[in-house]
């Protein structure tokens, strides 16, 4: 397990290539990222829960940790390259060699990963609903200090409006449209 901890590490050293293709300087890394997603996912999954929806939050969490993992190996794949590339598939052989450094547990771990892949959960497609949320979270952070050209990131907006989750965060989906309406 000491092996799958240190190869997490490089979660902290690897950078979100999409924001570097943009012209973001110093943008955040793919660990930042994911531990806004981890936030994110907590409030919300708790929110759905005090609103009535069955939710297993303590699922969820582990969802929106393990999410991101295979990219410390396989990094974070630009949408350009993924033209070429079989993200999806390299992934799941990632996540697969990674979660076998888990011990027993191994399979389970990669069940999770695959709820959010596949969006076969409510709690896989609440960390989905979570991970977008986030990069334009993050997307408008990088405007107001004064970054340009980040419009392809905003097409995530339709994701958001079309989720199963846009009537329980309808505000915070349209108060973040807003925001950047504001500011840009």
């Amino acid at each position: 397990m000491l092996d799958l901890f240190f190869e997490a590490g490089n979660l902290k050293r690897l950078p979100r290539t999409g924001w570097l293709l943009r012209g973001v300087s110093n943008p955040e890394s793919i660990a930042d990222h994911s531990y806004r997603v981890v936030l994110i996912t907590l409030f919300l999954a708790d929110s759905l829960r005090e609103r009535g929806v069955d939710i297993d939050v303590e699922r969820a969490l582990k969802i929106a940790i393990l999410h991101d993992l295979a990219e410390a190996r396989i990094t974070d794949i630009p949408l350009t390259a993924q033209y070429y590339l079989d993200k999806k598939r390299a992934e799941t052989r990632a996540a697969m060699e990674i979660f076998i450094k888990a011990g027993p547990k191994a399979r389970d771990y990669f069940e999770l990963f695959r709820e959010y892949e596949e969006g076969l959960s409510l709690e896989g497609r609440l960390v989905k609903f979570a991970d977008k949320l986030e990069m334009l979270i993050q997307a408008l952070e990088y405007e107001e200090a004064g970054f340009r050209n980040l419009d392809e990131f905003w097409s995530a907006l339709d994701d958001l409006r079309k989720s199963e989750f846009y009537e329980h965060f309808r505000d915070l989906v349209e108060g973040l449209a807003a925001r950047r309406k504001q500011k840009c």
